[in-house]
């Protein structure tokens, strides 16, 4: 069956490249390839944030919920169902209650719990605040490291997580990992409400078509993501191994000191395009993913598996889990690891390619992910086909 659907999602701005943003569009282009009909209802940053007053405005709209609401476009579309991405921060929340029909919401980060997004302060992982500690983000100043910042996410979230207002109001809530599922499911949430589906990447662009004029990085490691703290990568740099040559790929706020801390055969790549890179995935050792904070599903991870490419992970992450889960690489749990960790990796790796091929194949394709999400998308409109119930505990129907 096919279903007419509406994305809502605030994109983040351009200046800080996000996965969400690559992900809701690639979704709407696989639900469009399986028969349905697809709106994105947007809000875009780049274009908001130069209109005067923007700022306070869109401090206002978190902390209280009310201010520019996709109501009016859903009402005028009738979709089958209201697929929520991420309303923060250009659009508010109060307007959930007022719709009708069915919802749904992938859970892309940790924000309902955590004003950084992240569950990663001072260099480790935090959970304070959804400890119960409401007010550890402001009293840090989690967001954007500054407390007038982190402040109307701190009053938004000050009655916990689990009222939350899409946590609340969605019928069913899509999450991304296993770490993710049990997070959330310890607020309370009702098991049946939360649906595990990872998100997908298309193997189609994961071909080995390397520029001629770009050295071939035959028996180098990769790491690609943001340079930034919860990433992990000045730790990764200063106990890396300096025969082991590596490609650091991406950009953002640890690039002066990834380039002091970063060892001989370290080369620092900066941004690409993401089909540069996966031009670039089907001819690395391995994947390094080092980040020291949960993450939820990184799309890297799933590139890298599309291209046949092994992931050696920092545990900790959900990323480490599911390596572990689908033997998909390995896992080393800190720096003292690291070197023996490579060495059995560069053993074990050439015969994990094909493996990690077929993982990607039958759990993160984009066939798997529309028949899962209409799955999910039919049990939201059965639900919000009955009598509305406002108790979280009989929210999943």
């Amino acid at each position: 069956m096919t279903y007419r659907v509406a994305l809502v999602h605030s994109f983040y701005s351009s200046h800080q490249p996000s996965g969400e943003n690559t992900v809701v569009l690639d979704q709407a282009e696989a639900l469009r390839a399986a028969g349905h009909e697809v709106t994105i209802v947007a809000a875009h940053t780049d274009a908001l944030q130069a209109e005067p007053g923007y700022t306070l405005r869109a401090a206002v709209r978190v902390a209280t919920g009310h201010g520019r609401s996709p109501l009016a476009e859903l009402e005028r579309l009738a979709p089958d169902v209201v697929h929520v991405h991420n309303l923060f921060p250009n659009f508010g929340t109060s307007w959930l209650e007022r719709w009708p029909g069915a919802l749904v919401a992938t859970v892309h980060n940790y924000r309902p719990a955590c004003a950084a997004g992240t569950l990663f302060r001072d260099e480790r992982m935090c959970t304070a605040c959804p400890d119960g500690d409401r007010w550890a983000g402001l009293r840090h100043g989690c967001y954007r490291a500054a407390r007038s910042a982190t402040f109307p996410l701190a009053w938004a979230g000050r009655r916990g997580p689990a009222m939350h207002p899409v946590l609340r109001r969605a019928n069913r809530l899509v999450v991304l990992s296993e770490y993710s599922r049990n997070f959330y499911l310890g607020f309370g949430l009702p098991p049946r409400k939360l649906a595990l589906v990872p998100n997908f990447v298309d193997a189609s662009g994961a071909v080995h078509t390397m520029d001629s004029t770009v050295e071939e990085p035959a028996m180098r490691w990769l790491f690609a993501g943001r340079l930034s703290e919860e990433k992990g990568i000045v730790p990764l740099l200063q106990s890396w191994p300096e025969n082991e040559p590596l490609d650091v790929i991406g950009s953002g706020p640890l690039e002066s000191a990834c380039r002091a801390a970063a060892p001989k055969g370290v080369r620092l790549i900066g941004a690409l395009s993401r089909q540069q890179l996966r031009d670039r995935l089907p001819c690395y050792t391995g994947l390094i993913f080092p980040s020291v904070c949960p993450e939820m599903a990184p799309v890297i991870c799933q590139e890298a598996l599309a291209a046949g490419l092994p992931v050696l992970a920092l545990a900790g992450s959900a990323a480490a889990d599911s390596v572990l889960r689908h033997g998909t690489g390995a896992v080393y749990k800190g720096a003292h690891e690291l070197p023996h960790a490579l060495t059995a990796a560069h053993e074990r790796f050439p015969a994990l390619r094909e493996r990690c091929r077929r993982v990607h194949a039958e759990r993160y394709a984009a066939p798997s992910w529309t028949a899962t999400m209409a799955s999910v998308y039919a049990q939201a409109i059965e639900c919000a086909t009955g009598p509305r119930r406002i108790d979280i505990a009989e929210a999943a129907c």
